[in-house]
């Protein structure tokens, strides 16, 4: 499996454009990828967009070749120029440089596929929600964003020749983004005061750190030795020394006894209890605990903290809105999939999720890492 990674790194950097694919695949028109309800993606369509989605993956690493169009199922041209332009693959067999094509066409593919088929069905859910989107607001919402990345008119057309995009492509991409958005304020709605204050109820340990206290302790197997060391360092003696000689407890052991930072319930529940309701700087024990005798000294008490439900606020507004953005995008996904997956057609070589009748491929059996 190491090897596959190294391979795919190497040639992911550098992927191409499928083109030519014999037509077939049920109720696909010749001429496309898919068809969704009677819309067919036609594959200078894909062809396009894949050259696009290309273009992005290349972008990553400026110092990649930039390559000619790709021949599934065969692969021969990847195969090819691999070989000229990545020298460590250059003996690799062929048949596993067309298994690695295959592999990265195939992620890609599927992206550029879910990317237009989605597009399809939003469209449609929009219609069927008599959601209206002008050329007019698409033609806004294009200019204040170009006007904000581009404030002076400059570098746009660069912009559009170094991602491979016309203008067609930037207001389709505005259209389906103010659709999916009218969808999404289908599934939402204003935070109330009451959804925060239920929020800060049942979430409180979020806003607010717990007490904690060090403590020193001596571990004893018996409560006669615990007698013995709390009578040491009674004497005077050092919890070092004490520590070293009577305790048990490997951990404690290294830090003279000492454990910084205890909340309540991290240890035994004798000691646990009999700490937490402890003066501070009081020798006490020995207690009795699940494996020994305690003798301990509380030596810093921090008391806990909690914002307010005003302090809280912002917060938790913020979770609340990120939950129901989470909650309306797979509102928005699972609808349009029981709607239109049924009558997403897509042509063998392109068939991913989002194609009527698709089944995921078997991962390999056997492989080791």
């Amino acid at each position: 499996m190491r090897k596959v990674s190294r391979r795919l790194t190497a040639l992911g950097a550098f992927f191409v454009l499928a083109v030519g694919l014999a037509a077939c695949g049920s109720g696909v028109p010749g001429n496309s990828v898919a068809d969704v309800a009677g819309n067919p993606i036609s594959t200078q369509a894909f062809n396009h967009w894949m050259f696009v989605a290309a273009k992005s993956q290349s972008a990553q690493n400026p110092t990649a070749p930039v390559i000619v169009p790709n021949d599934p199922p065969q692969f021969d041209h990847c195969v090819a120029q691999v070989r000229r332009q990545i020298p460590a693959l250059a003996k690799t067999a062929t048949k596993q440089l067309r298994s690695d094509c295959k592999q990265l066409f195939t992620s890609l593919s599927s992206q550029v596929m879910d990317f237009l088929i989605k597009g399809y069905w939003y469209q449609a859910e929009a219609a069927r929600d008599h959601i209206k989107v002008t050329n007019a607001q698409v033609e806004r919402a294009f200019n204040k964003a170009k006007q904000q990345q581009f404030p002076n008119g400059a570098g746009f057309q660069t912009f559009l020749t170094q991602t491979g995009q016309t203008l067609n492509d930037i207001l389709f991409r505005f259209r389906i983004n103010q659709i999916y958005q009218k969808l999404l304020a289908r599934h939402t709605h204003s935070v109330t005061a009451a959804a925060i204050q239920a929020y800060y109820k049942n979430h409180q340990s979020q806003f607010g750190t717990p007490e904690t206290r060090d403590i020193r302790i001596v571990l004893a197997k018996t409560s006669a030795r615990a007698n013995a060391a709390k009578k040491a360092l009674q004497s005077g003696k050092s919890w070092n020394t004490v520590v070293n000689k009577y305790s048990i407890d490997p951990t404690s052991k290294k830090t003279g006894g000492l454990l910084v930072g205890v909340v309540r319930g991290q240890q035994d529940a004798a000691l646990d209890k009999a700490a937490f309701a402890a003066p501070l700087n009081q020798l006490i024990g020995p207690v009795r605990g699940q494996f020994g005798y305690y003798v301990f000294e509380v030596t810093k008490i921090t008391q806990s903290t909690q914002q307010s439900l005003a302090q809280a606020t912002p917060l938790i507004r913020q979770t609340l809105v990120g939950q129901q953005q989470t909650n309306a995008q797979n509102a928005i996904t699972a609808t349009a999939r029981k709607h239109w997956l049924s009558q997403t057609k897509c042509r063998a070589e392109y068939a991913m999720n989002d194609c009527s009748g698709y089944t995921a491929p078997k991962a390999p059996t056997g492989a080791t890492r």
